[in-house]
């Protein structure tokens, strides 16, 4: 899977939740409303959130030096992980904090209708920047499911963007029907009930995302499927087989890849040194994002009929 996109989600997400977020505190100013009030502070947490993904990306794409031998491909892992930690305390625990604080309050709202207007606004704005992020995440995600792709995905901004936007489509809807009900039944509990569905579904969507960033900042190798797919381009002339393989995505677009394969006895130095030339140049060839390839020669000493199973066990032989 590419690695490559997201910009143009993150962009858009920018430019509708920095607009969105001054037209709810302008609404919060107006009326009242906790949601209002919970949403426009997950919009500024959002904003926020994409100016961290674009400064990650910037940072990534600094050069190796020796302190960082391998680059900086990481920042792009760290700074998504930063940002479903804001989610979290930004988003989630403010929301809950004023969802409950108005639990025990008893004031009205005022012009909610000024309310109901800014969030039809921001559901139409918010719609858009959740379409461009699907977009761009179709080429990534081929035949896999969204939830799969959220799950597998190297690049750390398009779930990241994705699950956002998701979020605040469904914050908004619940803070509409928060200020509704409680136009509707006259009780500002609903307001309150609106802010805290709010912040738990925050909650949830910062969880997701800080257990798979943190997947990706510890070291994550590819899949199965891609497995198979290095091992397809490593074996051929005198390489008769991948005794061990170990990855590890260093960058959403850059790939360790070493394996120790198996040559025959009776090649020569040469010989042993042209194998290993061939094997990476086919490795490159079908995996372009294999920037870093260190291939071991060594003798087939458990047999030809062992499988990938047997090269992706983690106790070396």
């Amino acid at each position: 899977m590419s690695a490559s996109g997201g910009g143009k989600a993150i962009l858009a997400a920018l430019a509708a939740n920095a607009g969105i977020a001054v037209a709810k505190f302008i609404g919060f100013a107006i009326t009242g409303s906790s949601s209002m009030l919970a949403e426009g502070v997950h919009s500024v947490a959002d904003t926020s959130n994409q100016g961290l993904l674009l400064l990650g990306r910037k940072r990534a794409r600094r050069s190796a030096d020796r302190e960082h031998p391998f680059g900086y491909g990481r920042d792009r892992f760290f700074y998504a992980f930063v940002v479903a930690l804001l989610i979290f305390t930004l988003g989630s625990v403010f929301a809950l904090y004023e969802g409950i604080h108005k639990l025990s309050g008893s004031d009205e709202l005022t012009s909610p209708i000024v309310a109901v207007v800014i969030l039809v606004v921001a559901i139409a704005l918010e719609t858009y920047s959740f379409r461009t992020a699907v977009k761009e995440s179709r080429e990534l995600k081929g035949d896999q499911s969204w939830w799969g792709f959220i799950r597998n995905s190297v690049n750390p901004e398009l779930p990241v963007v994705l699950l956002e936007d998701l979020g605040a489509l469904v914050g908004l809807i619940l803070a509409l029907g928060g200020v509704g009900l409680s136009v509707l039944t006259g009780d500002v509990i609903w307001d309150a009930i609106g802010t805290i569905c709010i912040g738990v579904l925050l909650g949830v969507i910062a969880i997701i995302l800080i257990i798979e960033t943190k997947s990706l900042l510890l070291g994550e190798g590819v899949s199965d499927r891609r497995a198979h797919a290095i091992t397809d381009a490593l074996v051929g002339g005198p390489v008769e087989r991948v005794i061990h393989l170990r990855t590890q995505y260093i960058g959403p677009e850059e790939l360790l890849v070493a394996a120790k394969i198996a040559v025959p006895a009776s090649l020569s130095t040469a010989d042993v040194a042209r194998a290993i030339d061939d094997a990476e140049e086919r490795l490159r060839s079908a995996m372009p994002e294999a920037r870093i390839v260190y291939l071991e020669p060594d003798l087939d000493r458990t047999g030809s009929e062992a499988g990938l199973d047997d090269a992706l066990d983690p106790t070396p032989s």
